[in-house]
């Protein structure tokens, strides 16, 4: 068995603020002298001992004396009071007076602390105490009275702990009631009914899972929970957004979001169960041998016959009702029934309207993994006749594909995987379609051809299981089906078959940025087929295909003519799906000729035409374009309602992560960023099971550029790291990825780093997109960088490094100007966000060989007015750091105005990097922000700039230099240092210095040891 190490032992503790509060707060009425008893509860797992023990610990920091002990799982029989003595025990020995004086003073403790083998009587310490008086046997063996024993030693335990507490505050900690034996349970009961005004808390916590009807403990504690000294604290499970914490704080590297999600299904929200499965990732296994152990564990007290029930329970693949085991487990009513109630009373089954299932999902894997390969393959044979009976019920089909698979039926499995198919795609679920359409495929071989569904060949199933891959956030796999289906074509299919079939492989492959090539050399495969054919439905498909891929590679002549002869076509023979989706082309291309009114009505008419007929995907599209004209004309309050409709319906219709569902999410997650909307938590976090890579790495896209703004720039990094390898699925998580990089070289102040980060993004898009817009961006951010290290390398005199800076800034900007004067916009002309980073790349670009020029900055300002509250907020402590390096008159009031707007976005969005650059900005400048506290005013001989000018020359700056540092002239620091000089009595800068630091106007910079 393979022993797993508890992985969270070295993390904060995660998400119990409000247990930890109640906890503290007993803890204060306890150094208050109002002495109580905690009792915390929860499941195997659930982190009571962690919450105790961080408890514990903030207890000893506050001087408390902390005593704990644990109970064992043994029988009724065994050591009576271990957790008390385990707990005392750390008292022999001790040098304290006040230790030493209450032990001696109770001799009875003898009596407790022996039990694991310390203070033995005769001894030195603890066992000088004497016993108690009593009746000695015809052996000379000491007999007590049991009762009188008992209750000495009670009152001693009790006596111990209230002297201890006259010093200090004292905690008992007892762990793990429900395996008391009945002394301890009675000790406990004894030592809460006489809290009273001692410094004393008393904790235990117990397992709820444990505690079936008969248990012990039960009336012990429906007796101590009456006491009003008696607190009762349930630990639940981590809620979703607690358990996601808890996940990404184990975690040593960024996790996949599908795999972190899946982690987070499967435990349930148990950190013990997340640390196992964690630990587990590594080598793949299904369920970690040690936690399987100790779930099966659980199981061995019950009887034989409520252990069979429970695997029967377990093949079932989900909840089962009453009628149902009755007839799969073939058992007497009453014996069924005595079954399920032990069951249920140990907390291993619960009952939810009428059906019984695991409490625990992964108890019921540990009970199927824990089966014979006869004895799961007997029940579920068992479960598939009973399903068969049942024709008609919603669900059944894909139950009974299931059972039929696991017990070899595979003439059954694949019929009913195929009806199961067919209803999850009526109802919204392609991920659900595309298993079944899989497990299909999986098995077609080995069914006979005679025993296969009518009308149903394998070319079907392939096209079929690439559609609802991509329905459903696979790109990768939908590419793969379609190919696959394409290799079985030959000249027994037939022509329009063909033509379908390649027409398919298109559409998945335009998924992907990487594999658009392949998608033309498709289409026109697909068109050559049926060019000369009359007008079908497969002919209208082509060229409505072919419409969208002539206008996404920039020939929108024969965009338009196929999009046009596929609505004729489409009209003649009767497919609106065929004809919505050439009329949403024709609506994208009447936009980008700046005709808005025409492509709204196209697109109107086009979702219209999908809605006809049921076509979820080409109205989606349809929804997605409506959105996109809004959003490419900075009309982003209606982008925002369109995209969320978008994403509605994609829920709806099942569509969430599709192509088209994915685009929908990202763009409105990055218009939520660029409006100063931003989400409260990772808005890609719930990703499911199954999505590929590139389709989660797309919403991490957007998510990234918030990740980055907030300054959890260590986060960012590693969403960076992990984007790298879907640079080639979509330039746009190329740009993303590239740009986040460089905003946090820039934030971390390595401007190195962040100009290398600028290159390396560029040239890729030069690859793949030579002058996307896109690229502006990248271009404008590469040069806040080399405008940054061209200054410090000039304030320290490097002259070849600042060259070096503003030769990579020419270059950046030169490449930005070609993405502006090249790139093609989506609709007729640039966009405001086009505009608003075009004002932004000349703004930053008349900074390189000196001070900024003011009046491009305020361009840039007012074209960020356009909605984009975070990059506006920017461009006003960038417009002020303008004004104040060239001081012109009334320039200073106006920088203060721009850092007042910028500090105030910057505070209510959370943007610490940014804040933290205006609050600097604000400070050099002597500029007083709202909420910060005001610069002091200097009492001593020099005024605050005086002391800044002669702080800097102190360093060894030029004039030049320490007014490019305070944002004044050269001449305005000769003017302040003569000053200075005169107030010294000093003839010269150096001799100032040394004066400054003689009076301790100057705090001489510490030396380093060599």
């Amino acid at each position: 068995m393979r022993l797993v190490a508890r992985l969270g032992s070295g993390i904060p503790l995660v998400a119990r603020a409000g247990e930890m509060r109640r906890l503290r707060a007993a803890l204060g009425r306890a150094e208050r002298a109002e002495a109580s008893a905690v009792l915390l509860s929860g499941d195997a797992g659930v982190g009571k001992t962690r919450v105790l023990a961080e408890l514990s610990e903030y207890a000893a920091g506050r001087g408390a004396l902390v005593l704990t002990g644990r109970c064992l799982d043994v029988s009724e029989g065994g050591l009576p009071y271990l957790p008390f003595a385990e707990a005392l025990t750390p008292l022999i020995g001790s040098t304290d007076p006040a230790v030493v004086e209450a032990l001696a003073a109770r001799p009875a403790l003898s009596r407790l602390l022996p039990i694991i083998g310390l203070g033995t009587p005769g001894g030195e310490g603890v066992g000088q105490l004497s016993m108690p008086d009593g009746v000695h046997d015809a052996k000379g063996r000491l007999r007590q009275d049991h009762d009188l024993g008992q209750l000495q030693l009670y009152d001693a335990v009790l006596g111990v702990l209230t002297d201890l507490a006259e010093s200090r505050s004292v905690v008992v900690v007892i762990e793990d009631l429900h395996w008391a034996d009945s002394s301890t349970r009675n000790l406990l009961s004894f030592l809460i009914s006489r809290l009273r005004g001692q410094r004393l808390l008393i904790l235990g916590s117990y397992r709820e899972e444990d505690l079936y009807r008969r248990h012990p403990l039960r009336e012990v504690l429906a007796e101590l929970i009456r006491s009003a000294s008696v607190e009762r604290i349930d630990l639940p499970p981590f809620g979703e957004d607690d358990a996601r914490t808890f996940v990404t704080a184990l975690a040593e590297e960024v996790m996949r979001p599908e795999m972190v999600t899946e982690v987070i299904e499967r435990s349930q929200g148990n950190p013990f169960f997340v640390e196992e499965l964690l630990a587990s990732q590594a080598d793949g296994s299904d369920l970690p041998a040690g936690l399987a152990e100790g779930l099966l564990s659980r199981l061995e007290r019950l009887t034989p016959t409520t252990q069979r029930v429970l695997r029967i329970i377990s093949v079932a693949d989900g909840r089962v009702a009453h009628t149902a085991l009755t007839e799969i487990a073939g058992m007497d009513e009453l014996e069924l029934d005595e079954a399920l109630r032990e069951a249920v009373q140990h907390h291993v089954l619960n009952i939810e309207n009428g059906y019984y299932g695991f409490r625990h999902a992964l108890l019921q894997e540990a009970v199927y993994g824990d089966l014979l390969p006869g004895e799961r393959s007997r029940i579920h044979h068992a479960y598939a006749v009973r399903l068969q009976g049942q024709p008609g019920k919603r669900g059944r089909d894909g139950l009974l594909a299931y059972h039929s698979l696991q017990s070899n039926d595979l003439v059954t499995a694949l019929a009913a995987s195929m009806r199961a198919g067919e209803e999850a795609e009526g109802l919204g679920a392609p991920a659900a379609a595309l298993g079944h359409v899989e497990t299909g495929l999986r098995i077609w071989d080995a069914v006979p051809a005679a025993d296969r569904p009518d009308g149903l060949d394998e070319l079907t199933l392939l096209s079929e299981a690439s559609y609802f891959a991509g329905a459903s956030g696979d790109p990768e796999r939908a590419i793969a089906y379609a190919r696959s289906a394409v290799e079985q074509l030959d000249d027994t299919v037939e022509v329009t078959l063909a033509a379908t079939m390649w027409r398919r492989l298109s559409q998945a492959l335009m998924m992907m940025d990487s594999t658009w090539d392949e998608a033309i050399e498709a289409i026109d495969r697909a068109w050559m087929l049926v060019k000369d054919g009359e007008a079908s439905r497969a002919r209208a498909w082509v060229l409505a295909t072919r419409a969208i891929i002539m206008r996404s590679i920039d020939r929108p002549e024969e965009a338009r003519e196929s999009a046009q002869q596929a609505v004729t076509d489409a009209r003649a023979v009767g497919v609106d799906g065929a004809e919505g989706e050439a009329l949403i082309t024709l609506g994208a291309l009447a936009d980008s000729d700046g005709d808005v009114t025409l492509s709204r009505e196209l697109l109107g008419e086009a979702q219209r035409k999908a809605q006809r007929t049921g076509a979820l995907t080409v109205e989606l599209r349809a929804r997605y374009y409506l959105a996109l004209g809004y959003d490419d004309r900075a009309d982003l309050e209606q982008a925002l309602r369109c995209y969320q409709e978008g994403i509605d319906y994609a829920a709806k219709a099942g569509l969430t992560w599709s192509s088209f569902g994915i685009e929908l999410r990202a763009r409105h997650l990055f218009l939520r960023y660029v409006t100063g909307d931003w989400p409260s938590d990772d808005a890609t976090g719930r990703l499911r099971r199954g999505i590929s890579g590139a389709s989660a790495a797309r919403l991490t896209a957007s998510w990234v550029y918030i990740v980055v703004a907030r300054g959890q720039l260590t986060d960012a990094e590693r969403l960076i790291a992990d984007l790298r390898a879907h640079w080639q699925a979509d330039w746009v998580i190329a740009m993303s990825a590239g740009a986040a990089g460089v905003e946090v070289a820039c934030w971390q102040g390595d401007y190195d780093t962040a100009i290398a980060r600028t290159r390396q993004t560029i040239g890729w898009l030069q690859e793949g997109e030579p002058w996307t817009l896109g690229g502006v961006r990248i271009a404008a951010l590469g040069l806040a960088a080399c405008v940054a290290r061209a200054a410090a390398a000039r304030l320290h005199g490097d002259g070849a490094a600042a060259q070096a800076a503003v030769d990579a800034g020419h270059t950046f900007l030169e490449y930005g100007r070609g993405c502006l004067a090249n790139g093609q916009p989506r609709g007729d002309t640039l966009g405001g966000e086009g505009l608003a980073w075009q004002a932004r790349l000349e703004a930053m670009g008349s900074g390189l060989s000196g001070p900024a020029d003011p009046a491009l900055w305020a361009a840039a300002v007012q074209a960020f007015g356009y909605g984009a509250v975070y990059e506006l907020a920017i461009s006003r402590w960038y417009y002020a750091a303008a004004l104040l390096g060239t001081g012109g008159p009334g320039d200073a009031d106006v920088a203060a105005k721009e850092l007042v707007s910028a500090h105030e976005v910057a505070q209510r969005l959370g943007a610490r990097p940014l804040g933290a650059a205006i609050g600097d900005l604000a400070r050099r400048a002597r500029i007083e922000l709202p909420g910060t506290e005001p610069a002091r005013a200097v009492v001593d001989l020099l005024t605050g700039r005086e002391r800044d000018v002669l702080e800097r020359v102190a360093l060894g700056r030029t004039n030049r230099q320490v007014g490019e540092e305070l944002y004044i002239s050269e001449k305005t620091v000769s003017v302040h240092l003569s000053r200075v000089m005169a107030k010294l009595g000093a003839s010269r800068r150096a001799e100032a210095v040394a004066i400054a630091y003689d009076r301790g106007l100057l705090v001489r910079p510490a030396t380093t040891a060599q």
